[in-house]
């Protein structure tokens, strides 16, 4: 295969895709499991979903373009060597425009909906008034996803059909590898934009100048070691590294991360310009480069994970 070739079935296998609401549902993420766990470390890409379903299509009055510029474009490959590695790995198929795992399932906009909610509904949360609930009302730019209000229905139906089932999964998973190890250190693991981040529900343009951003919730949610572990080995790799500024952990550090109950969560942020085209959403030639740092944080993590696991 030549070089030309190669590319487009690189592209091709990254590539977004359309499917049924039925069939998505069906398998709405994947958990990735190795032969045998070799620690108790967990890695989940909640935001790197990319199977559109047909239905949301017909109601977003955006582009898919621009909808798959608030994804984490191919986090999930960057850091799909994880099994390989003895590592678990649970991936959302369904991309965060649609549903979003990483927040609250009462965080709701009552004003996207045609009429009042059953469902409890945290319309406080900054993340809701950003337009960034569990089902958000903008996507990238701050553009409205939605042209029409949503039937109430819609809501419920898809926290049943996908956030459900993700968190089932990654629960199940963080309590098996706790019972086996008798802790778990899960590495929630997204992508940031290289200009423009959400602080306190308000976007700012400032140009994100590290190429890694490591959120530990200030020390709440994962114990200092895996944090230290975290940004020594990206570090020493060449790569700048900064903790909680101006990601500090989203839901599920918030929410998972009970270090006194041996629930670790580290959330990890990679610099998108680091390895896409953050125009055409297409890979650059430096992909294969970050896949190999990710590799060598995963292996320096498990290790240290396993001593930690040992020792407690």
């Amino acid at each position: 295969m030549n070089d030309t070739a190669a590319r487009q079935a690189s592209l091709a296998h990254l590539a977004a895709r359309r499917a049924s609401l039925a069939d998505l549902a069906r398998r709405p993420l994947e958990v990735s499991l190795p032969a045998q766990q070799a620690s108790p470390l967990v890695l989940a890409s909640p935001h790197s979903g990319r199977i559109y379903p047909d239905e949301f299509a017909r109601q977003s009055c955006l582009a898919e373009i621009v909808l798959r510029q608030s994804e984490d474009c191919f986090v999930d490959h960057l850091v799909a060597v994880a099994p390989q590695l003895g590592v678990p790995l649970v991936s959302a198929l369904f991309p965060r425009v649609f549903v979003d795992p990483n927040r609250e399932a009462a965080e709701l906009d009552q004003d996207m909906f045609a009429d009042r909610l059953a469902l409890p509904v945290n319309g406080a949360s900054p993340r809701v008034l950003a337009g960034l609930g569990v089902i958000p009302r903008l996507a990238a730019n701050e553009q409205e996803i939605y042209a029409v209000k949503l039937p109430p229905a819609e809501a419920e139906r898809r926290l049943d059909l996908f956030y459900r089932p993700y968190h089932r999964a990654l629960g199940d998973l963080v309590a098996a590898t706790k019972r086996q190890f008798g802790l778990c250190f899960l590495l929630d693991c997204h992508s940031m934009p290289s200009a423009g981040a959400w602080m306190d529900g308000q976007h700012t343009r400032q140009r994100i100048d590290v190429d890694y951003v490591l959120g530990d919730c200030f020390g709440a949610s994962c114990a200092e070691r895996m944090t230290a572990t975290a940004e020594a080995a990206l570090s020493e790799l060449g790569a700048k590294v900064r903790r909680n500024n101006p990601y500090s952990g989203g839901y599920v550090a918030q929410s998972y991360g009970r270090p006194a109950q041996g629930v670790h969560v580290l959330q990890l942020e990679i610099n998108r310009a680091l390895y896409m085209n953050e125009m055409n959403l297409e890979p650059i030639q430096s992909f294969a480069a970050v896949q190999e740092i990710l590799k060598r944080l995963i292996e320096r993590l498990s290790a240290t994970a396993l001593q930690l696991a040992k020792a407690a």
